[in-house]
Parts: C-alpha cells; sequence; structure tokens
C-alpha cells in the first residue's frame, strides 16, 4: 500500500500526472474492495478519498461498533472490517490519495477519464469507478462549541482511548450519539447524554442499553455555552422551557447530530442523477464514458444499500470496466480459488 502525500500539483508536465487502470473514487467498504478486485484482475488501481483515511463512515463514525450484515461474519468490528479490506487489497499495492476530494472530470484525447483533486493530484486512468457512498459529509456543527472544536469537542471517535477518565457530554439523539455514549462508559470518568426533546431517533433497544449503564440522559435541553481555559473543562445546559441552567464538568464533548450530506463537485459533472444519487445501469455503468459507480451512492429500480451488496456491485462494476479498457478481457476472470496463490 502506497499513500500519496507528495502529488502532482500541475497539469503542465503530462510525467507529473498519474496513470492508473482504474482510479476509485470513495475508500469506505465497497471502495477497498474494489481495489482489491481490480488487482485480482490485474489492473493497477488508485484510490481518492476526502477523509484522511481508509474506511469511510464507518472508520469516521462507527469504527467500534459491531456490524452484523456482513457475509461470513456474525458480528465484526468497523474498524477490524476495514483493516481486512485494506489488507485483502495490499498485495496488489493500491496508491492511496487520502484527504483528496475528486474535484473536476475531464476525458484526454484517447477519451480516457483525467479526474483532478482539490489538492492538485491529477490522475489519468483507464477507467473510474466512483464509491463515494453518502457523498461527501459534513457533521451539524454545536452552535455554542465550535471555539473548543480540537480543545475538547469533537464529532467523531474513532480512537476511544483518547477519552479515557475523561468526564464526557455526549449531545444528540440519534444512535450515534447513544452508541458513544455506551462505547465511552467504560473507561471515562462519567459520561452524560444530553438531547433538545425526550423523544430519540436511536432505536429503542440502543437507548435501553444506555440506561442499563447507568449513564445519565438530560432531556429538553441544549448546550448554550463551553467553558475552559485553554481546554474544554465545563459545558453549560440549559432547560428549553424553564431556561435554567446547569452547569457540567467535561474534558470532551462529543456533538453527534448528525451531518449534511452531498455530492459536492460530482454532482456538476454531467452524471445523470436521481434524487442526489448515481443512474446506473446493470452492469454499474453511468451516463458517463468510462465512469462507473457502486455501492451506496448508486440508484437502480430495486436498489438495496447495504455494505454486502456494494461488494457486489463494485466487482460488477471493475469487471465491467476492465472490458471498456480492454475490448479483449473477459468479462468473468474466473473464480479467485482457481488461481494459484
Amino acid at each position: 500500500m502506497s499513500v500519496l502525500s507528495d502529488v502532482p500539483t500541475s497539469t503542465d508536465d503530462d510525467s507529473r500526472t498519474i496513470e492508473t487502470d482504474i482510479l476509485i473514487i470513495g475508500a469506505g467498504p465497497a471502495g477497498l474492495y474494489g481495489a482489491y478486485y481490480a488487482g485480482f484482475r490485474g489492473l493497477s488501481v488508485a484510490v481518492m478519498d476526502v477523509l484522511p483515511q481508509q474506511g469511510g463512515q464507518i472508520s469516521a463514525m462507527y469504527p467500534e461498533k459491531p456490524i452484523f450484515d456482513i457475509a461470513g461474519f456474525p458480528a465484526v468490528r468497523g474498524r477490524d472490517l476495514v483493516a481486512n479490506l485494506v489488507a485483502q487489497a495490499e498485495p496488489y499495492g493500491p496508491r492511496y490519495l487520502l484527504g483528496h476530494r475528486a474535484a473536476e472530470l475531464s476525458h484526454d484525447p484517447d477519451g480516457r477519464p483525467v479526474v483532478r483533486s482539490d489538492q492538485g493530484a491529477v490522475v489519468r486512468a483507464g477507467a473510474v469507478v466512483i464509491t463515494g457512498g453518502v457523498g461527501t459529509f459534513t457533521p451539524r456543527p454545536l452552535p455554542a462549541g465550535e471555539d473548543y472544536l480540537g480543545r475538547g469537542q469533537v464529532y467523531f471517535v474513532p480512537d476511544p482511548a483518547e477519552h479515557t477518565d475523561h468526564d464526557v457530554v455526549v449531545v444528540g439523539g440519534g444512535d450515534s450519539a447513544f452508541d458513544w455514549a455506551s462505547l465511552l462508559a467504560p473507561i471515562a470518568r462519567s459520561v452524560r447524554l444530553v438531547h433538545r426533546t425526550d423523544r430519540f431517533r436511536a432505536h429503542r433497544s440502543t437507548v435501553e442499553k444506555v440506561r442499563a449503564l447507568g449513564i445519565e440522559i438530560i432531556t429538553d435541553s441544549e448546550v448554550s455555552a463551553l467553558h475552559g481555559a485553554g481546554h474544554l473543562e465545563q459545558i453549560e445546559i440549559r432547560h428549553r422551557t424553564t431556561k435554567e441552567a446547569r452547569l457540567l464538568p467535561a474534558r470532551t464533548v462529543v456533538a453527534a447530530l448528525g451531518f449534511i450530506a452531498n455530492l459536492g463537485p460530482l454532482q456538476h459533472w454531467g452524471l445523470a442523477l436521481e434524487a442526489r444519487r448515481i443512474v446506473v445501469d446493470t452492469r454499474m455503468a453511468t451516463n458517463l464514458p468510462r465512469v462507473f459507480a457502486a455501492g451506496d451512492i448508486t440508484d437502480y429500480p430495486g436498489k438495496v444499500r447495504l455494505i454486502s451488496v456494494g461488494f457486489g456491485e463494485v466487482a460488477t462494476a471493475v469487471n465491467n470496466a476492465a472490458t471498456v479498457i480492454d475490448p479483449e478481457a473477459a468479462l468473468f476472470p474466473g473464480h479467485s480459488t482457481e488461481k494459484e496463490n
């Protein structure tokens, strides 16, 4: 695996352009499996993602949460699933452009896609496979807490150990908020959950799990201020009806208020879209030449958005892309068990 930090900043010199058979846009589960499958087919592959690590939403939002609908795994922790997918692709040497947003798409005189990132990377590929999940996602801000970002206020908890022995306040009422609360309870000094109403978006079983842990759930309240000299020390919450204020100790506040998702620059590429999803056919081909898509970002009649479905879709996309890159190539390369180790 190579992670590219020193990438081209200009297209004036073709020698500064990354050449690859397939460029995968999105390093979530589908994209990582696509990197493996492209390598299995003997194709070179680069993977571009706006996030600084592989794994997409899993790494950003629920790395410690068990996932139960992956074939062959009764349960697998999100972090472990991502690590296994990276390891699966590793023998084929995918090149990762992490922290790069796919900004512009054009085609060279030979019809090959050329993608430029917002960081100046330029990739010329035989085909592009878009596996961008929900697209780019931006956390909904905690209005009173932006000044403490990096000083106690976080949106995600990729490494729970960083919050060991902290007083933690989780703000939100969805599954992520309750998941963070239950995850941190065994290692934090204290955990409280604050939500603006007494109704939760989280599943009832998730809420009951948090209650059973003895975590204090404070409802009908909002965070009105954060306090601390340098680093966060306390948060102030205010009851929405009585306006009564309360100070809570807090070394960490997790703002789990959901996120805003959009396709970002992809929506300006000329892709056929339906409800902010990319329309594909049975080959996972889009309306643009040599551009395919797979996973949650796609739409077609009967679409089911599951990680397991995305695995099959990206294999279909890569196989069909291979026949576009080389018209003499077979659509089906054979089973992996037929290959020599």
